[in-house]
């Protein structure tokens, strides 16, 4: 017994460390859905990549992605040293990349407050491109997907020039999301000019560019928004607020006029899935002119409502394909998810009806 409560402890305990992780639906029965249109054909995109499957944010992984038919693949940006993007899920790179086993960098261990985080580890700031290409990706959630952990050593930090390489290659779009860009910019190393001079050196800066962009933050898109016309997004969690303080809570960016103030700078909207799991704020963002591209569906049973889990284990797969096409009736226009295929079988499902 002591086994099997320690084990539940270290998987929690990494799963909390993740970030990011969906706020969970209870087992309550779901109220009948009004099913809507979505005010754009809906669109598949890769949460870093297929990363149900290969240690995300490689081009192994988004390579997996647009094999199995996603229409975009995420990544999320940002900065060396030098002042290159590249792809991690954040800035400290502790456990996305075997940089704890490399001696020389061991003095680069640092303690940083990154949007009012206390955060203890190495940093993509603190190296520069070529440093950075030494280290090797590694599976961030091991012990909910094991099977990912035999690509360990494998394969390098991608950055935004490879992985738009990759998708011209393809056909494919990509939705990068720019990673604190308020704690960046107090580091004399800003986002905004940079990312839109590598879309125009692309030929990606047009309103019908393969592209969407994607923020926590408010400001940012703001001051993207008077330098491009790439669709921006304004990303929203069930708690909390925007980092650069810009409002002064998600929740209150889903009102009415909240939703009013969003597009006047922003595309759509790209809320947790829990916060958009009635239709209520999905038909409240189209009445605003806003497309909804809610994040991020997952097949373990773990981030799914317990409604959907198929037995017991947490890392088990459940009912996700048939998550995804609710949302799809209740008129999403896009989605994200770890599990690619899954998602284009839900979205085809979803589309026959």
């Amino acid at each position: 017994m002591t086994i099997v409560i320690n084990k539940v402890a270290v998987l929690a305990a990494v799963l909390l460390a993740a970030g990011s992780v969906q706020a969970q639906e209870t087992d309550m029965p779901k109220p009948p859905i009004a099913k809507q249109k979505s005010l754009s054909p809906v669109i598949v995109i890769a949460h870093r990549g297929a990363s149900g499957l290969r240690p995300e944010h490689t081009i192994a992984s988004y390579t997996l992605a647009i094999e199995q038919g996603a229409d975009f693949i995420e990544p999320d940006l940002v900065l060396t040293k030098d002042d290159v993007f590249v792809a991690r899920h954040e800035n400290d790179i502790t456990d996305t990349t075997d940089v704890a086993k490399h001696a020389e960098f061991a003095a680069r261990r640092a303690t940083k407050i990154i949007d009012g985080e206390k955060h203890v580890g190495w940093f993509t700031e603190d190296f520069t491109l070529a440093e950075l290409k030494t280290l090797r990706a590694k599976e961030r959630l091991p012990l909910l997907r094991p099977n990912n952990v035999q690509y360990d050593g494998q394969f390098e930090v991608p950055t935004l020039a490879e992985v738009i390489a990759l998708a011209k290659q393809h056909k494919v779009g990509i939705y990068p999301e720019t990673k604190h860009p308020s704690y960046f910019a107090g580091i004399g190393h800003p986002m905004e000019a940079r990312l839109v001079a590598q879309l125009k050196a692309a030929g990606w800066d047009s309103a019908d560019a393969p592209v969407f962009i994607q923020s926590f933050e408010v400001d940012n898109l703001k001051r993207l928004k008077g330098m491009t016309q790439v669709r921006l997004i304004q990303l929203m969690d069930a708690k909390g607020a925007p980092a650069d303080g810009a409002a002064p809570s998600y929740a209150a960016m889903t009102t009415p006029e909240g939703l009013k103030a969003v597009a006047a700078y922003a595309y759509g909207i790209g809320p947790n899935i829990a916060m958009a799991s009635d239709g209520t704020l999905i038909a409240a963002a189209h009445v605003a002119g806003l497309r909804v591209h809610p994040w991020t569906f997952r097949a373990e049973n773990f981030f799914l409502p317990k409604s959907a889990w198929i037995g017991i284990n947490p890392r088990g797969h459940g009912r996700v394909s048939a998550e995804i096409t609710r949302y799809v009736e209740m008129g999403v226009d896009g989605f994200f998810t770890d599990f690619p295929a899954i998602g284009v079988e839900a979205r085809a499902a979803a589309n026959k009806d």
